[in-house]
């Protein structure tokens, strides 16, 4: 069965599939034919088959959500999120930098919830957050003091004065 370019699957066709499926098993022909009407492999008509006699057509019915099952509940999507707006400082670092090790850190404090780093974008990109790359300097620094050192003290401390 094709898929959209976007790869994503099409659920209601998937089930029209497996229901025209069941039709014809009920029919009574085999499983190798039905697969070559369906155009789907021999060994998918037999987990249908198999499914239709332990849970009949309502088994078919119901499309299994791909992937792996999420680790976190709604619910504690919505407190993460609160979490997040409260900021680093408020779980307990001396700076608002929200890395993604901080952001796991958090999650597992809270939750009991283990993930590498690398994969935390992946919970908080649902949710429109992202943890971004400092930019280098910090939002404290104070620009007239930073002028007035490069002024007095930097030519005293190079190697070459004058240059």
């Amino acid at each position: 069965m094709k898929t959209k370019s976007s790869g994503k699957r099409d659920f209601s066709a998937l089930e029209q599939r497996r229901l025209r499926a069941a039709r014809l098993l009920q029919r009574g022909l085999r499983p190798a034919e039905v697969a070559r009407r369906v155009g789907v492999h021999r060994q998918s008509v037999g987990r249908w088959k198999a499914q239709l006699e332990r849970e009949g057509v309502a088994g078919l019915r119901k499309a299994r959500s791909a992937g792996r099952p999420a680790k976190l509940t709604a619910e504690q999507l919505l407190q993460l999120e609160e979490e997040l707006v409260r900021g680093p400082r408020a779980w307990g670092y001396h700076t608002e930098l929200g890395t993604t090790q901080r952001v796991a850190d958090l999650i597992q404090r809270r939750f009991g919830v283990r993930y590498h780093r690398d994969h935390v974008g992946r919970v908080l990109a649902p949710m429109a957050w992202s943890c971004q790359r400092t930019v280098g300097r910090a939002k404290e620094r104070n620009a007239a003091r930073i002028r007035g050192w490069r002024r007095r003290a930097w030519p005293r401390l190079k190697k070459k004065p004058g240059n």
